[in-house]
């Protein structure tokens, strides 16, 4: 283990705020995602399985399915580029932005981004990259590097992010977390108006469709990929599914992993560049969409020992789980020469050897117990201990071979792998293995009878954060007969439960409501996120609309143009006096918009973008209107997906309440750059 790495580990062991904010990540986070299992259409254990088989075939045809996604994104109008490694995907983007003649630059969460060192790069070009999440916009305020994949400063607690903001942004000190979540939108809400550019990573892309698919809770990535005139999309080459069937499969396990939720707010379909709009109206969209497929690496991990790591999602859930990482936090993870490692956590200490070097990061393989509870809480079943193993016994093929180099050497040192194989010998052998056991048992009795069996941080570095535990008294044979028999003598009562065997996370009992309507249960839903819910006939329609906005006094709105929004409704809202404009504007306060879709197990809108129905009036404007026809209801997301509208837009979004964010703290806080409030009239006459 390196030295840079110890010094990092007791920096973070010795910091009482740090370990604050990592136990209630990590407590939150884990609880959350249990519960979240309640609302599965299929047992959790299932899904990960099917999950895992459809991540399995993508890696095994890699390059298949990257044709044909190529070459169905090129059809829709998309411009693609291949990056063999980061620098060229960084100077691929660097070049569109000085062609574009940009000066600043946009940015939604991209983990990509991060492993190439974008923002450098376009800064060395006098170009200014703004980070819009509000950790990631909070994390480079401090000049920092994420400290976790989902939530890049749970490192921090409230009072560092007010005194950051007093610092960087010249605000006065507080630590009132909406306060501060205000601020940021503020500052950040220009940016979106004004970049030339905006930059998104990929959370999926679907080979059939070639579409592109990002999941956001605070509207900062639908924001970056709707408001700039150009956007490019940084996707690394393993993030593919075959179908839309297989990305709703993903939709299902990657917001319960990462946070808990049912479905993330806002779930971005883009399928290409926007339709030019026609005289005198406005563009809904990007008219210039990249997409910069990045190797890095990813081939040549693909035809490797570790190619089990490319089925990752990103959800973070197993550094939520890892009882290290809660320890240590993501910043403890550096090279041998003291850089961080752009991935944390199970799987960053697979992913950084693979794609950095094992004689870099080699050694982050050494920072688990191999406890299984990384692999208990990936949603797509990836054996993380069995990859750490490997890393840690060498069995890594050199970055950029494809196999061709024999495995490195493994990085474990002498005196270990000495002991090792004396302990397999031992091992191997049922007699030899007991009666160590024995000698060990009797040796812990009278030597060390109290104290922990031995601590040696000098020689191993064992002891710095854990002692060698004392060795058992009974081989594990003689304790289980021993068990055994006791309960042949006491057996547990009828409706007691046994708990030999059973797994550490349990799949919680399915809740269901099958007398429920899809009324109802899509009414149930997104109440339950904070949105409002008005069912009416379309008689009443327009004066409950009149009467919402005349309680808020408010006189102007953007609205969908007349002929997507029921019969008469715009014209009657004009003869009342409203102001209806079909433009964005930074200043109008309301959207009012229709949709074609909405799923019912999630109380979520479905809505596509044009020039006549633009996705703005349900972003830019603190308080989207919806009408939504009952009919339009739809049982899963599975068969929303299917809908021809959404297949044949260039692109649509898929909403779940107001935006809302925990990057500070884990609190959450409503309305952050997308609408504060999501008020729907369902239609239930036909």
């Amino acid at each position: 283990m390196s030295d840079q790495f110890k010094s990092h580990i007791q920096k973070a062991l010795e910091n009482p705020n740090l370990q604050i904010a990592l136990d209630n990540n990590a407590t939150r986070r884990r609880d959350v995602r249990l519960s979240s299992y309640q609302s599965l259409p299929e047992d959790i254990q299932v899904l990960r399985q099917r999950a895992h088989a459809v991540r399995a075939d993508v890696i095994a045809h890699l390059d298949r399915y990257l044709e044909q996604f190529t070459r169905q994104a090129s059809a829709n109008g998309m411009i693609i580029h291949h990056a063999a490694s980061g620098e060229e995907a960084a100077q691929i983007v660097l070049e569109i932005a000085q062609r574009k003649g940009a000066r600043l630059v946009a940015k939604a969460k991209s983990m990509l981004s991060e492993e190439i060192h974008l923002n450098h790069v376009l800064e060395a070009a006098g170009i200014q990259p703004v980070e819009t999440d509000l950790g990631e916009y909070i994390v480079q305020l401090r000049k920092e590097l994420p400290a976790h994949i989902i939530t890049p400063a749970v490192h921090l607690r409230k009072e560092d992010v007010g005194r950051t903001f007093e610092e960087k942004l010249g605000l006065p000190y507080t630590d009132d977390i909406p306060t501060m979540t205000s601020a940021a939108r503020r500052e950040l809400r220009q940016v979106f108006l004004d970049a030339e550019i905006g930059i998104s990573g990929v959370n999926f892309g679907v080979a059939e469709t070639g579409t592109i698919s990002l999941v956001t809770n605070e509207g900062n990535g639908r924001m970056v990929v709707t408001l700039p005139p150009v956007h490019i999309a940084l996707m690394g080459i393993e993030r593919l599914v075959p179908t839309l069937d297989d990305l709703s499969l993903m939709l299902y396990l990657l917001p319960r992993h990462a946070t808990g939720q049912k479905l993330s707010v806002y779930v971005s379909l883009v399928n290409g560049p926007s339709t030019p709009p026609a005289d005198g109206a406005q563009r809904d969209g990007p008219l210039e969409r990249h997409i910069v497929l990045v190797d890095n690496g990813r081939r040549a991990i693909s035809q490797s020992h570790l190619a089990e790591a490319l089925y990752c999602i990103r959800c973070g859930s197993c550094l939520n789980a890892c009882p290290v990482f809660r320890e240590i936090g993501g910043h403890a993870y550096v090279g041998i020469h003291g850089q961080g490692s752009i991935y944390p956590g199970p799987i960053g200490s697979v992913l950084s050897p693979a794609l950095f070097g094992q004689s870099e990061f080699g050694h982050l393989a050494r920072a688990s117990s191999l406890c299984g509870a990384c692999k208990e809480a990936c949603p797509v079943d990836i054996d993380l201990p069995k990859l750490l193993l490997r890393i840690r016994a060498g069995k890594i093929d050199a970055p950029g071979t494809q196999g061709a180099q024999p495995a490195a050497k493994p990085n474990a040192p002498a005196y270990l792998r000495m002991g090792l194989q004396f302990f397999t010998w031992i091992a191997i052998s049922p007699w030899r293995f007991a009666n160590a056991q024995r000698l060990a048992g009797v040796f812990s009795r009278v030597v060390a009878p109290v104290q922990p069996w031995i601590r040696l941080p000098a020689v191993t570095g064992w002891g710095y954060s854990k002692d060698f535990p004392r060795p058992a008294a009974k081989p594990f044979r003689d304790r289980w007969a021993d068990r055994q028999a006791e309960q042949q003598q006491n057996p547990p009562a009828g409706n007691e439960r046994q708990q030999t065997g059973a797994s550490s996370i349990e799949t919680p009992v399915q809740q269901r409501t099958p007398d429920a309507t899809l009324l109802d249960r899509f009414s149930t839903e997104l109440l339950a996120l904070g949105g409002n819910y008005q069912a009416c006939q379309s008689t009443q329609l327009s004066q409950l609309i009149l009467d919402f906005l005349r309680q808020r006094d408010i006189t102007r709105l953007q609205t969908w143009q007349a002929g997507w929004l029921p019969d008469g409704l715009v014209d009657e809202l004009r003869a009342q006096g409203i102001e209806v404009v079909t433009q964005w504007d930074a200043s109008t306060q309301v959207g009012l918009t229709g949709a074609q879709a909405a799923i019912a197990e999630t109380g979520t809108l479905v809505l596509t973008g044009a020039p006549e129905h633009p996705l703005s009036a349900s972003l830019v404007p603190a308080i989207h209107l919806a009408i939504l026809h009952a009919s339009q209801i739809h049982p899963t997301m599975t068969e929303a997906l299917k809908t021809p509208a959404i297949r044949q837009a260039t692109a649509a979004a898929l909403i779940s309440g107001p935006s809302r964010t925990a990057d500070i703290e884990m609190t959450l806080t409503v309305g952050v750059h997308g609408p504060g409030e999501v008020h729907v009239f369902c239609l239930t006459d036909r």
